[in-house]
């Protein structure tokens, strides 16, 4: 049955990427960007014209609806969770998305701009996707497919679910979110208007792949304080709190302890923003691993530095302050292994070859996690984001959505 479906996602992944919601974090307001209702709005829309009563968009920008069940059976509720923000790294207006079909397994030259290549060296994954209907944007932009592509399939699953009511299945949420690429995605999320026993974000890449575990996550701010003096008369007298700070950034290895030395389980801290004067600068960090105890080794060789370089300049001083941002949904998702084995069932019943991921980053489903509801991460075939290399195959979001149709089947018969 599914083979006969016209699937819907392509079409509609290429009309979201035309509206702009970069989300902003270093607004205030919530959603930070108005901008963001209005794809969330469309949504909301189309949701109820698909046929689905309640759905609608709140204050705060989330979308909520509800699938009812098709069952007698007693089901847990599932949540199917996406982003509608695009990543502050790289402009998200004014998107061009160009289909490149049939792809032949060369480099691709993105027109607007063609300094940008997205080569097969740097993205080996294209040449696995020889054949299928590449999407790029036109090398001006990031494509957005971070997390569109998870809106676009979440809507194709919903609308299958209401035009084919002998699909057995229990009730099913939907939850698009605002502002996850800045970190505050479930912020102001109801999880009882919600509802749900169990979810999934819909915002991973490569084909088949499974996502239990992610990094836990700290943030942390380290202030170096100066002492001013007018400079024609400054000998003796004056600290330079950048000089400070600057020292403090040249103590990093250079070899290690950085996302740019590290891959697979390794943990680093991350300068991500610093600002100052003579007498304060501030350095911000990311510090991330996927063992949460070890978060606090990070930080406290970090503070080392920060004590060495103070050290270097009499009268200079600094504090150092951490604070949580998520943590390893792994924790919470092995005492629900089911959630995982419901997966890999239905992606056997698409064809599609499970592979179980780790994520060096977070999702809305870490935070979600430790909130109560345990919430992993399935793939949508989205490649090179927050870039304007971006990209993504057609047919990897088709696959997508048949996996979400035959998981929701499977929930079903195990219940």
């Amino acid at each position: 049955m599914i083979s006969d479906y016209d699937f819907s996602v392509a079409d509609r992944f290429l009309k979201y990427v035309t509206i702009d919601t970069q989300s902003d974090p270093h607004s205030s307001a919530f959603p930070s960007t108005e901008k963001q209702k209005d794809l969330s709005g469309l949504l909301a829309e189309e949701l109820q014209q698909i046929g689905i009563a309640d759905a609608h968009l709140d204050e705060y920008g989330y979308v909520y609806a509800t699938i009812p069940a098709t069952t007698g059976k007693q089901v847990p509720v599932i949540c199917f969770c996406s982003h509608v923000d695009t990543s502050p790294d790289c402009s998200g207006a004014n998107v061009k998305p160009i289909v490149h079909s049939n792809y032949d397994g060369k480099d691709i030259v993105l027109p607007d701009d063609p300094a940008q290549v997205i080569s097969v060296r740097h993205h080996s994954y294209l040449k696995k996707r020889i054949g299928d209907d590449i999407i790029t944007a036109s090398g001006t932009t990031l494509l957005g497919a971070d997390d569109k592509a998870g809106v676009a399939i979440i809507m194709d699953l919903a609308n299958y679910l209401v035009t084919h009511p002998e699909v057995k299945h229990g009730t099913i949420k939907i939850l698009f979110t605002p502002d996850e690429e800045i970190g505050r995605g479930v912020d102001k999320v109801n999880l009882q208007k919600l509802g749900a026993d169990f979810g999934y974000t819909l915002d991973g890449g490569k084909r088949g792949t499974y996502t239990d575990e992610t990094f836990s996550a700290n943030g942390v701010t380290v202030t170096f304080y100066g002492v001013s003096a007018h400079p024609g008369y400054a000998k003796g007298k004056l600290v330079n709190a950048m000089k400070v700070a600057g020292t403090f950034l040249d103590l990093l290895p250079k070899d290690s302890f950085s996302p740019e030395t590290t891959d697979d389980r390794e943990g680093f801290v991350h300068p991500v923003q610093m600002e100052g004067t003579v007498e304060k600068a501030t350095v911000h960090f990311i510090i991330r691993d996927f063992d949460t105890g070890t978060l606090k080794l990070h930080e406290k060789r970090l503070e080392q530095f920060a004590k060495q370089a103070t050290g270097r300049y009499d009268g200079s001083s600094y504090t150092f302050e951490s604070k949580e941002q998520y943590r390893n949904m792994k924790d919470v998702l092995k005492d629900h292994p089911q959630i995982g084995e419901y997966v890999k069932e239905a992606m056997n019943r698409s064809d599609v070859t499970f592979r179980l991921d780790s994520a060096r980053g977070g999702t809305d489903g870490s935070r979600l996690s430790f909130m109560g509801l345990p919430c992993p991460d399935i793939f949508t075939g989205e490649m090179a984001f927050h870039g304007k290399h971006e990209y993504i195959s057609v047919q990897d979001m088709r696959k997508s959505v048949e996996v979400l149709i035959n998981l929701v089947q499977v929930w079903e018969e195990r219940s």
